[in-house]
Formats: structure tokens, C-alpha cells, sequence
């Protein structure tokens, strides 16, 4: 059993912004009661909230229960029966400002959205940490934002655009229709790293579970790490991966 258990969220844990299933969230209180595990993905606090800790019993160890928000920009800890802020590297409202400019203007050079058509909710959203860019809208339908850039084309176009005009930043994408703008050097190696050095754990001692360990996905970031790395092709695939733990 690995000290620590990282898990991406969207397409590994849950389908895209889907609450955690009563099995799965039985199997990772069970985790949680057997060694440390933390979230990191690229949605805020209360898309994690929502989508996984509330859903877990509550009477499960939280206290082993790490929030990695904004691809690790971010970091929250149960302390006193609350969620506990560690560190955040926050963007300016002047960042955030210069991010959108960039993002729409490349958005308009690549072409891969048309803005003129409606979109399932806000498009451009200021995390405090993190600016992050959806597609089809923060609340599209998760039928919509599976097919529609499938083979990454869409977003590894949008991202080298908005890279090319934010030099001072770390542009990565992030789900299944987004682009994720975060401070130079902030993203998912960061927040691994982090916590390692806040818990003591050795690298080669953690594990990071993710269904986009490939290049150009949203998990490369961790292969910055030592840390060891399961990759899988959705949520029955990281419960297989569970399981295999406690078998082992």
C-alpha cells in the first residue's frame, strides 16, 4: 500500500463533473482509513466538495483526506472539523485580466469555438488561482463534452495559442473541453510536490492514479515526479485499481 494515493477526479474517479458513486465512494473511505489520499484536478473547492467529499460516509477519516484544487495551486487539509487553507498561489484580477484577453484572442486565431453560440453556462472562469477556459460552457452536458475533441486536436491547438501569448504562465488542458492558465511553474508536479514535502513522504513512495497520463494530457505534469503512476480508462477501470491494493 502506497503512503500516499493521489487520484486525478474527472474520467478517473467520476465521469466529468459527476457526483462519486456509492460504491466508489465506499471503496475510497476505505482507502482513507488505510493510508493518506489526496484529489488534485483542476476544478475549484466546491466542485470537489460536491462532487466527492460529500458524498463519502461521514464518518470517514478525513483527516487522511488531502484537496489538491486548481491543479494543485491550491491546498486544503481538515483541521477541527473544517477544510483548512495551506497555501494558495493566487492570480491577480490584473492576471486574470490579461489571461481572458489571451484566451479569446486565441480562441479567435484557432477557431476551434464559435462564440457566437450559446454556451451550457460561463466559459471563461476566474478561480482565484487558476483561469480556466471550457469549451461549451462550465455546465455542459457530459454526452457533449466526451465527443467533442476526443483525439485532444482541439485543445492541444488552443493551448500552444494562448502559450505562445502568456510566456509568464503555465497553460495546460485541463478536462474534457478546457484549457487551464495558472501561475509559471504551478500545476499537478507542483501540488505532488507540495504535499510530499508537508507530509514527509518520499516520492518514490506515492502514487498518482489518472486516465490522461499521455502526453499532452492533463496528468503529464506528474512524470516531473518520482512519484510512481497508474494510469486508467475511467472510473471502473481506478476501481479495479482500488481493489488491486488491498489484494496485493
Amino acid at each position: 500500500m502506497p503512503k500516499l494515493i493521489f487520484f486525478d477526479i474527472d474520467g478517473t474517479l467520476t465521469e466529468s463533473k459527476q457526483p462519486l458513486t456509492e460504491e466508489m465512494a465506499t471503496l475510497l473511505a476505505r482507502l482513507l482509513a488505510a493510508t493518506k489520499v489526496a484529489l488534485i484536478s483542476g476544478g475549484a473547492l466546491p466542485q470537489f466538495l460536491k462532487q466527492v467529499v460529500e458524498k463519502l460516509p461521514e464518518n470517514a477519516p478525513f483527516e487522511n483526506l488531502y484537496l489538491l484544487p486548481t491543479s494543485g495551486a491550491m491546498l486544503y487539509e481538515w483541521h477541527k472539523g473544517a477544510w483548512s487553507k495551506v497555501y494558495e498561489e493566487r492570480l491577480s484580477e490584473e492576471e486574470a485580466l490579461l489571461i481572458k484577453r489571451a484566451i479569446l484572442s486565441a480562441v479567435a486565431e484557432t477557431e476551434v469555438v464559435d462564440l457566437s453560440k450559446p454556451a451550457y453556462g460561463e466559459r471563461i472562469e476566474y478561480r482565484g488561482s487558476q483561469v480556466t477556459f471550457s469549451a461549451l460552457g462550465q455546465q455542459a452536458p457530459f454526452a457533449l463534452k466526451k465527443v467533442w475533441d476526443a483525439d485532444h486536436v482541439k485543445r492541444r491547438m488552443l493551448q500552444a495559442a494562448v502559450a505562445d501569448r502568456l510566456q509568464g504562465f503555465s497553460v495546460s488542458m485541463g478536462g474534457s473541453t478546457s484549457i487551464d492558465v495558472t501561475k509559471r511553474g504551478i500545476d499537478k508536479a507542483y501540488g505532488v510536490r507540495k504535499l510530499c514535502e508537508r507530509l514527509g513522504i518520499s516520492e518514490a513512495d506515492a502514487l498518482y492514479v489518472g486516465d490522461e497520463l499521455i502526453a499532452g494530457g492533463n496528468d503529464e505534469a506528474v512524470f516531473k515526479t518520482a512519484v510512481r503512476t497508474n494510469a486508467v480508462s475511467g472510473p471502473e477501470d481506478t476501481r479495479r485499481v482500488i481493489e488491486a491494493l488491498f489484494t496485493s
